[in-house]
């Protein structure tokens, strides 16, 4: 397992683990650019079938789409996994990984939406597909700094070194969390 620094919930120190790993690397980290990069292409392709009016940017915008779509799908069974089984219950972490679901799932479901509307023979105006797909990367955005302060913040899926384990302040002390002590590495 994956071990990172000691995490203090309700007074105790805990650790946290990612449960999904292949081979010995958490899992979830590793998908979730597809979907971001295909919800960004969404976007893109659907503005520029706007500023075209050919219906190939309306066709790919769909594929990329339901890319998206498929693989957020994929990302979240392991970000379930790590979260349900591997962050402690009533802690910090718990509560933003929940917001980073609920984020990603609304942005999921938006694109799902947009796909569903450009699936028929006949294709909606292109500012459909750009108010949906703008409203799913505006949902993915914040739920991206979500993850991403799970992985910084609370080490969720990382795993340290006896160094940096040692050298990593105490998330007890809130002076320390947001201006942690510069460390000093060999070699710098």
């Amino acid at each position: 397992m994956h071990r990172i620094a000691p995490y203090t919930t309700a007074g105790l120190e805990v650790v946290v683990y990612s449960k999904a790993k292949l081979f010995g690397h958490p899992v979830h980290p590793m998908l979730v650019a597809f979907p971001v990069a295909f919800y960004t292409g969404t976007l893109a392709a659907f503005i520029v079938y706007a500023a075209s009016q050919d219906p190939f940017w309306a066709r790919l915008a769909n594929i990329v789409n339901w890319a998206g779509v498929i693989m957020a799908g994929v990302a979240a069974v392991p970000g379930l996994i790590d979260w349900a089984m591997g962050i402690p219950r009533q802690s910090a972490a718990k509560r933003t990984g929940l917001s980073h679901m609920v984020l990603n799932v609304s942005a999921l479901l938006v694109f799902f939406v947009n796909g569903i509307a450009y699936s028929g023979h006949v294709l909606p105006p292109a500012s459909t597909g750009i108010v949906l797909s703008a409203i799913g990367v505006a949902l993915t955005l914040p739920a991206g700094f979500l993850g991403w302060n799970l992985v910084q913040e609370h080490h969720v899926g990382v795993h340290l070194s006896a160094e940096q384990e040692r050298l990593e302040p105490a998330k007890s002390q809130p002076s320390d969390r947001h201006h942690p002590p510069r460390a000093s590495y060999a070699g710098e």
